[in-house]
């Protein structure tokens, strides 16, 4: 079995794979100051409850974008797994093709993502991230990887109106019944809501418009089906994309 997990800026996700499949995958919250004892202690009481001991595991391997966690989690996997860890970054087997200006700049949730879009879907493809910023990634008929674009994520928007604008409250993330907002509230997630699943559309559309072609669209992350439900461009939402593009890499290192 290995363990997979990918740091995110708000969240960490973690899944245990026996071969090609996945037994359980968890969902924490990213916490810049927790020690490595106190993610072991998370990790080991996660496995508990899945009924699954930490020695059973026979790899890890890890993406993240905040890189002060790298360490902390490498040592956890060190001190609690036993398990010297794979960090996706330069150097890592991939088989992606990276047109990027420098393609050490690209972040390895991109690259994780792009495999496993890839690996299950061909190409061309548009990868939508929705995470703590929107990603949106193109990769072409002949599987490389061209770049795209970067927008502030939806929690990230939500939180600025709440913080920088005197009168408006700080919204559940739903889906109004109108796109007009009869009040504050309904206002806030109408254009939330219906604004980020425009913009999507606009990008990918500027995409097909620029490149001929008309790839398939698949969004992941935590709030993929909320806007993936009002975009005219998203096909299909595949929320654990990032840990099968995981465990495809580290298949392609250790196998």
């Amino acid at each position: 079995m290995i363990l997979v997990i990918d740091v995110g800026n708000t969240n960490i996700v973690l899944g245990i794979y026996q071969g090609k499949e996945l037994l359980h995958h968890w969902r924490l919250g990213t916490n810049r100051s927790a020690t490595v004892d106190e993610y072991g202690i998370m990790i080991h009481n996660l496995f508990q409850m899945a009924g699954l001991g930490m020695k059973r595991i026979d790899g890890v391997i890890i993406s993240s974008v905040v890189p002060p966690l790298i360490p902390i989690l490498e040592r956890l996997s060190k001190r609690y797994i036993h398990k010297t860890p794979l960090i996706v970054g330069p150097g890592t087997k991939t088989g992606l093709n990276i047109r990027y200006e420098n393609p050490r700049e690209v972040g390895a949730d991109r690259i994780v993502n792009s495999i496993a879009g890839i690996e299950k879907y061909g190409t061309p493809l548009i990868v939508v991230d929705f995470g703590t910023a929107t990603t949106v990634d193109y990769i072409d008929e002949a599987g490389n990887y061209l770049g795209g674009a970067i927008m502030p994520g939806i929690g990230i928007s939500t939180e600025a109106l709440y913080q920088r604008a005197a009168k408006l409250p700080r919204i559940e993330l739903a889906k109004p019944r109108s796109v007009i907002g009869r009040n504050p509230t309904t206002s806030m997630q109408a254009g939330i809501i219906f604004g980020n699943a425009s913009q999507v559309d606009g990008i990918v559309r500027r995409i097909y418009k620029e490149f001929g072609t008309k790839p398939r669209v698949i969004a992941t992350g935590g709030l993929a089906n909320l806007i993936a439900s009002e975009s005219e461009t998203i096909e299909l939402v595949d929320s654990l994309l990032t840990l099968e593009g995981l465990r495809i890499i580290y298949e392609r290192n250790e196998g």
